[in-house]
């Protein structure tokens, strides 16, 4: 009944779409990228169709491809799923979190320690980066976790923490620090914050004159600088928690703070109801606070 489906041009396929390269594709799955092109081309011809354009930069998907693509994807994903019950018993599962490298440096890795000691059984891969990753095309990661005020079309979502953006500095520096600190957001997708908002708030703007201003391109450095009694730093609240509950860090003017976006958890739906994931959306939304 299935004997002429093509499964090995469908796998080579599959990951080509999925990863955007043949070249990536053959690395993949262990083959040459002239082998991955030729299952293409078979493939195609099985088909009676064109599921690549080539263009100068590479290749992409007809609209024929994309269809497919999304079937196929979905197929190997469910098969994958349904043979997990069947495949030996093992001491650890694993799950893959994509997140911004701030989050994960300053909010998400220093607090795993706590998820390890309620689940030694699960073990969380953190892929951090700031490029957003296609949870609908890439079921290699399990749950992505972004700060953003875009509609999530699709996805199962599960906010966690509201983010707002306040004035720290070192908590032995003395107050009058001449210097501001400002960080080259990175993420298109998080709530982007200026020093001249916040001093419109707060009613000093001459601060924008009278200080110099030091760039930073990585939060992590910026909140260096700041634990270091370099200048005052407008910061997400988020990321800087730890600092302040470390006594490194306290807040210049807590009256005055800027809205930021929803910390959300997000997954391809059904996956919310796998044990493992279930275990890391409660986590992740306790240590939050959210109840």
């Amino acid at each position: 009944m299935f004997s002429k489906l093509p499964l090995t041009a469908l796998k080579a396929f599959e990951a080509a779409a999925r990863l955007s390269s043949f070249k990536l594709a053959a690395a993949e799955l262990a083959v040459s990228p002239s082998a991955v092109s030729h299952q293409i081309k078979a493939l195609e011809q099985w088909l009676g169709q064109r599921l690549f354009e080539r263009v100068a930069k590479g290749t992409l998907l007809t609209p024929t491809g994309s269809a497919l693509f999304s079937q196929v994807h979905d197929y190997f994903l469910g098969l994958d799923r349904a043979l997990e019950q069947y495949r030996p018993a093992v001491d650890k599962v694993d799950i893959v979190v994509t997140t911004t490298q701030a989050f994960a440096a300053l909010w998400l890795i220093p607090r795993l320690g706590s998820f390890y000691s309620i689940h030694p059984g699960i073990n969380v891969k953190v892929e951090a980066t700031n490029d957003v990753v296609d949870l609908l095309r890439d079921g290699s990661v399990d749950v992505a976790v972004r700060n953003t005020d875009k509609p999530w079309t699709g996805l199962y979502q599960r906010p966690f923490i509201q983010e707002r953006f306040g004035v720290f500095m070192a908590s032995q520096a003395a107050c009058a620090v001449e210097e501001l600190i400002d960080v080259a957001w990175s993420a298109p997708q998080m709530a982007v914050v200026h020093w001249q908002q916040w001093c419109e708030k707060a009613g000093c703007m001459h601060w924008l004159t009278d200080y110099k201003v030091r760039h930073y391109e990585d939060e992590h450095y910026a909140l260096q600088a700041a634990v270091a009694g370099q200048g005052y730093l407008l910061a997400s609240d988020v990321l800087a928690q730890d600092s302040v509950q470390r006594g490194l860090l306290k807040p210049y003017r807590a009256d005055v703070m800027l809205d930021g976006y929803d910390y959300v958890a997000l997954c391809r739906p059904g996956r919310e109801r796998q044990p493992a994931i279930r275990s890391f959306l409660d986590w992740i939304a306790g240590e939050a606070g959210v109840v």
